[in-house]
């Protein structure tokens, strides 16, 4: 990025933070009270708290910055091929708003040209907001955080959301890695992303994310990652995988994102492999 638009980027800042309050006003008084859910097309739930949420996100860009971009979660897309482009999923973790956890968040990302430059988890009923800028160091409620120092695998703690989240060869190998793993939990949804950011965890693995589900946390935030599709075209099955793990920036030896990666990549191939039919 040039100096301008580096500079353009810091007078973003304040916008983000807004669109994280705007959200919390809209989800927090509807926390813990009775909702209707409703399924999506996918099955996922979305509640008014979510849909209320990213339309007043919405108007309040549609004010402040009119060209720039929007893809959310709920409302759809504007503007694409826009220079400057917000990423909006009001409530990441709606399975746990429903159920009354506390372990929702509010994720919001800008891209430039394409490429995420900042980045807010924002989690309201824990009062922490984790901002990520370009160039600058991961901050939790204004505090510098960074990931653990951890290099290895089998001393790594890891984290995925939920085993229903995999189908059975995603869920094999994700099983096959975080077994070499020192410990592994689930849950936490974009949480664990946070706790990666600030040290408490070492890797987090996803499968079948969404844009909205990662751009908020992939730019300094925390981390190495790796996202991609595996194919596997005997079986019309295609795979998503999320690795990200902690690396700090000029560090000599591969992160574990990428060392979570190929160890997935090896048990996915060797799997794929052994139900080719023949």
């Amino acid at each position: 990025m040039t100096s301008s638009e580096l500079n353009h980027l810091q007078s973003l800042l304040p916008l983000a933070c807004a669109l994280a309050d705007v959200a919390r006003q809209r989800t927090v008084p509807l926390f813990r009270t009775p909702l209707e859910v409703i399924a999506k097309l996918d099955d996922s739930p979305v509640t008014v708290a979510d849909r209320s949420a990213e339309a007043s996100m919405r108007e309040l860009l549609a004010a402040r910055v009119p060209d720039h971009g929007i893809l959310g979660e709920e409302h759809g897309r504007e503007r694409m091929d826009a220079e400057w482009l917000w990423v909006l999923d009001p409530i990441d973790g709606t399975k746990s708003f429903i159920t009354g956890s506390p372990l929702w968040g509010t994720l919001i990302a800008l891209l430039h040209h394409g490429q995420p430059v900042l980045g807010v988890l924002d989690m309201p009923v824990l009062d922490e907001r984790w901002l990520a800028v370009r160039t600058q160091a991961t901050q939790c409620n204004e505090q510098a955080v960074r990931v653990s120092d951890c290099e290895n695998l089998t001393h790594a703690r890891v984290y995925t959301t939920s085993p229903d989240a995999f189908k059975a060869l995603e869920w094999a190998a994700f099983d096959a890695l975080s077994r070499v793993c020192v410990l592994r939990r689930f849950g936490g949804d974009c949480y664990s992303y946070a706790q990666l950011a600030g040290g408490y965890i070492d890797l987090v693995v996803e499968a079948g994310l969404q844009p909205y589900d990662y751009l908020a946390m992939v730019t300094r935030a925390a981390s190495w990652w790796h996202h991609q599709r595996l194919g596997w075209s005997a079986a019309g099955y295609q795979f998503r995988w999320t690795c990200c793990g902690g690396s700090h920036a000029g560090a000599a030896r591969p992160g574990l994102g990428s060392l979570a990666w190929r160890r997935i990549g090896l048990s996915v191939s060797v799997q794929t492999r052994r139900r080719k039919p023949r």
